[in-house]
């Protein structure tokens, strides 16, 4: 059964919790699966630059059949014969690039400097769907408090109106007073039915980003074990891991080490070649493949390039300008993420101390309705007053509940933009997708020729050198 769905436990049916919905959301949601198998595809870009060290082998073969008679010019009769030939060859050639002047040492950088540029973008994929999850959970929460006071409301006005229509017909207050609640039952009605709106609205979103219909939601969690102890512990870990930072450091070393295979192209390269060739043919005989031969050969080639045009030099500087974008993107990437911080930590203190206003008005105002309650039955206040005093109640409580909404969507910002908005850490027992694996598996998978770590070395000897990767997230 889906880790999302709802189970039945001793004391009837239990609660959907947020980890139950992230689990669900994590294992299905289709954009998290496209972006997983959008890695699994980077992942063959080292498989076939790492192809580069390995030897090659192919096979030509040929059959011609043809016809070889000789005619007088004179006379115009055959002289030779038979006229039929055939003919066969059949040639097997091997390649083992010894030294490629660096070029293929900085194309198999260049393709793990990629896939760790994609595991990033898969975390930050991540991080988008869970805070996603995240506030439509708390969405459907908020709504559902919402309905739930404003059907308490009108209950709460119709039982006023049915009280103020009676001291009416015994003539203790005037049709105004009728006039103004009936108005207040009717603006709790339209309020109610927006409340009921919305909700609606909330239970599709969640539908769409869970993958199923929420039923009895659990109160969320708690994310203050979570949370940093101050501003600067939140940028410090942006900075650290931020997934949109970590993945512009490994696009510029990528492009770095394209600047570098751009430049090997003007470096010697070094190949041992050999072939088996084997031919046969008929000419004049009349057995087919009477005459065959074979031809062993083995070579050391040595290629310098001179010159390509130009194609070369050019494409060197458009890799040179193209890791200049890539290092302006790691400014504005940390500059992004620095902000976000900012902006999340900003919300999350202003939800703070709102919550805690809003609570001490709701408070009050709970206090404020009673007492304004007892006296309008007492005659010292008006209908008019106890309606105000119900609807500053009915606000503040709305208010309440947003405020919940937003501390804790603002709590999941701020640890998305530091990097740690984790399945593991929301949804503990979740099967978390390595993205590691895969690689493993696939880059292992071709055969590989014993002498590849003596290539690979001979390969990075004098070549055009690459930066080191970004450091390692803690």
């Amino acid at each position: 059964m889906a880790a999302g769905a709802l189970a039945l436990g001793a004391g009837g049916v239990r609660a959907e919790t947020l980890a139950d919905a992230i689990a669900l959301a994590y294992q299905s949601n289709p954009g998290l699966q496209a972006q997983r198998a959008a890695l699994r595809a980077t992942d063959e870009t080292y498989v076939q630059a790492r192809a580069g060290y390995e030897p090659t082998a192919s096979v030509q073969a040929s059959v011609t059949t043809g016809d070889n008679t000789l005619f007088s010019s004179t006379a115009g009769t055959p002289i030779q014969g038979p006229g039929a030939v055939q003919s066969s060859s059949a040639t097997l050639t091997l390649a083992q690039p010894l030294y490629t002047g660096g070029r293929v040492a900085s194309a198999v950088d260049a393709a793990d400097a990629t896939v760790r540029a994609g595991r990033e973008a898969l975390r930050a994929t991540e991080q988008s769907v869970l805070q996603n999850v995240i506030n439509a959970y708390v969405a459907v929460r908020r709504d559902q408090a919402a309905v739930a006071i404003a059907q308490e409301n009108v209950a709460l006005l119709v039982g006023q109106l049915n009280e103020i229509n009676a001291r009416h017909k015994v003539g203790e207050i005037t049709r105004t007073d009728v006039a103004q609640t009936q108005q207040r039952v009717s603006a709790g009605r339209a309020q109610l039915a927006t409340a009921q709106a919305n909700l609606s609205v909330s239970r599709a979103t969640y539908a769409q980003v869970v993958g199923q219909s929420p039923g009895e939601l659990a109160p969320e969690p708690p994310l203050n074990r979570l949370l940093p102890v101050s501003f600067e512990a939140a940028v410090d870990a942006a900075v650290a891991r931020n997934p949109q930072l970590r993945q512009a450091d490994y696009a510029e070393r990528a492009s770095a080490a394209r600047i570098a295979e751009a430049r090997a192209q003007t470096r010697p390269t070094l190949a041992l070649q050999g072939s088996l060739s084997y031919a046969g043919n008929n000419v004049g005989l009349s057995t087919p493949f009477a005459r065959y031969g074979h031809d062993v050969s083995a070579s050391l080639v040595a290629t310098l390039p001179l010159s390509t045009g130009g194609v070369t030099s050019s494409q060197i500087r458009q890799a040179a300008e193209t890791n200049a974008v890539d290092r302006l993107g790691i400014e504005n990437a940390r500059r992004q993420a620095v902000f976000s911080v900012s902006q999340a930590w900003s919300e999350l203190v202003g939800a703070r101390e709102s919550l805690l206003a809003d609570q001490e008005q709701v408070d009050a105002a709970k206090d404020a309705f009673e007492g304004s309650r007892t006296e309008g039955k007492l005659g010292l206040r008006t209908s008019l007053d106890v309606l105000i005093s119900e609807q500053d109640l009915n606000t503040a409580q709305l208010a309440l509940i947003g405020a919940r909404h937003d501390e804790y969507v603002a709590a999941s910002g701020l640890l998305a933009a530091m990097g740690e908005l984790t399945a593991e850490a929301l949804s503990p027992g979740v099967t978390v997708y390595n993205p590691v694996k895969n690689f493993d598996r696939v880059r292992h998978m071709p055969l590989q020729a014993p002498w590849e770590p003596v290539v690979a070395a001979m390969d990075g000897v004098a070549a055009p050198s690459t930066p080191p990767p970004p450091a390692k997230p803690k």
